[in-house]
């Protein structure tokens, strides 16, 4: 079983960038489409962008779009969310998830870091 662990947050001002890392160990990171999902204080937990397992395909959250973009390197067993022009909204938790098939779904994926803070000030 792959155990996941984030990290890169930290606090930014309004129109940094961060980049977030999901380093896998255990089985084959390779194996599985990987998500990041963010949570708000007092919100539900919400799709920021997915990846399948090989990386020929990506998915965003619109209101992500064009400010973030999501990678892997399977070599080093590594996810990715570069993050750019970053707004106060985006403060949040942001957690890396795996799955046997790429979703843009929370419960669709069975295997989750413990997550890293973003805050963003204005």
């Amino acid at each position: 079983q792959v155990q996941l662990v984030e990290s890169g947050g930290g606090l930014v001002q309004a129109g940094g960038s961060l980049r977030l890392s999901c380093a896998a160990s255990g089985r084959t990171f390779s194996s599985y489409a990987m998500g990041w999902f963010r949570q708000a204080p007092g919100k539900e937990r919400e799709f920021v962008a997915a990846i399948t397992r090989s990386g020929g395909y990506t998915y965003y959250a619109d209101s992500v779009k064009g400010r973030f973009t999501i990678s892997r390197d399977n070599a080093k067993n590594t996810g990715y969310l570069q993050t750019n022009s970053l707004k106060p909204e985006d403060t949040a938790v942001y957690y890396c998830a795996c799955s046997d098939i790429v979703s843009s779904w929370a419960n669709g994926y069975e295997l989750w870091g413990r997550g890293t803070q973003v805050t963003v000030s204005s």
